[in-house]
């Protein structure tokens, strides 16, 4: 093991160093013969990128995230927040620019997300409700969103977060107003909306097997035997090297197949500490390598999405001060020891 990581380290050392000298270009790296999604396809896969409106307008940016990736995910622009700022007020304009753009680029959409205790506007939050007038506003919350988006969105993140670390459920105005019905509620909303969505579950920190992770497998079992249209679990894969990799991740990519669901890696990122270095980023290579192969590993997992893909627009450093790195490609678009990672394990050549 540790002759195969000083391999590795020397390696990435070799690849920042011709990084560093200009030989990575972001043109380069458009010339490979194939793509994230082209490698993933093979095995029936799709590789995804979240994107976000405001960087729209770099060019060179829009120019890779249409090229490598056959799947892509608004990062805001389909949240509450967004689409219905006022009570009955829809706004489009955010998530429409996406759906556009993949459109465009005949990628696939992964829409996010519908039921969330963040994000929400200040008329939704700032009032008390009685469960009645709260039912009536999400109900018509998620089926006017999903009728907007019928026909265009591969699937829905429909309840995002809605346990906590320990597995009992979160605290948010939907739980406490509503009770853990509201779940059940919104799958069947959605899906009345658009019966050929894919309607899934997210969360982070459900990627190794445990509490929390267990409270998703509860929920899904009662789901699936009360007939509640869960077609999916999507877990997000924001991960710390400080903190471990989750090694039962295919093992719980397995239990929920079991269940007859598909899974997901929805917004997979792996920070560290900074400064990165050469040991650093060959760990954080392995990883993605790892997490790649153990989706491939799952017949039922669909696929990957990093949250975003370079760097640059990374939103790990606003949110973690002193950490960051955590993406394929850096800030100037070159790519990483972790890109070539993942085209090893997706079986480059």
């Amino acid at each position: 093991m540790r002759k195969h990581r000083l391999r590795l380290v020397a390696a990435v050392a070799a690849v920042l160093a011709a990084a560093g000298a200009g030989t990575a270009s972001p043109a380069q790296a458009h010339d490979r013969p194939s793509t994230l999604a082209d490698l993933a396809e093979r095995h029936g896969r799709y590789f995804g990128s979240a994107t976000d409106n405001p960087e729209l307008t770099d060019t060179a940016y829009t120019a890779v995230l249409g090229s490598e990736f056959d799947m892509i995910t608004p990062g805001n622009g389909m949240k509450w927040y967004a689409t219905e700022p006022e009570p009955g007020v829809f706004d489009w304009s955010a998530g429409d620019e996406i759906a556009d753009l993949a459109r465009r680029n005949r990628q696939r959409l992964r829409a996010h997300t519908l039921v969330w205790h963040n994000q929400l506007p200040s008329w939704l939050t700032d009032r008390e409700w009685t469960a009645d007038e709260l039912r009536a506003v999400l109900k018509r919350h998620i089926l006017t969103e999903v009728r907007h988006y019928r026909g265009k969105v591969y699937s829905w993140d429909v309840v995002n977060e809605a346990f906590n670390e320990d597995g009992t459920y979160r605290e948010t105005i939907w739980y406490k107003t509503l009770g853990p019905g509201y779940i059940a509620d919104a799958l069947r909303w959605a899906h009345q909306a658009d019966p050929h969505a894919k309607l899934y579950l997210n969360d982070y920190n459900i990627e190794a097997v445990g509490p929390k992770s267990d409270a998703y497998y509860r929920l899904a079992q009662d789901l699936r035997a009360q007939g509640v249209p869960l077609h999916g679990i999507g877990l997000q894969a924001h991960l710390a090297l400080q903190y471990g990799y989750p090694a039962t991740l295919e093992d719980n990519l397995r239990r929920f197949s079991r269940l007859g669901l598909d899974t997901a890696l929805t917004e997979v990122d792996v920070r560290m500490l900074l400064p990165a270095d050469a040991e650093k980023l060959a760990e954080q290579a392995h990883w993605y390598r790892d997490l790649t192969a153990a989706c491939l590993a799952v017949r039922r997992c669909v696929g990957i999405t990093v949250w975003d893909w370079t760097d640059k627009y990374s939103w790990i450093p606003a949110f973690f001060p002193g950490e960051g790195a955590a993406l394929p490609w850096d800030e100037e678009f070159r790519p990483k020891p972790a890109y070539a990672a993942m085209r090893q394990a997706l079986g480059e050549g």
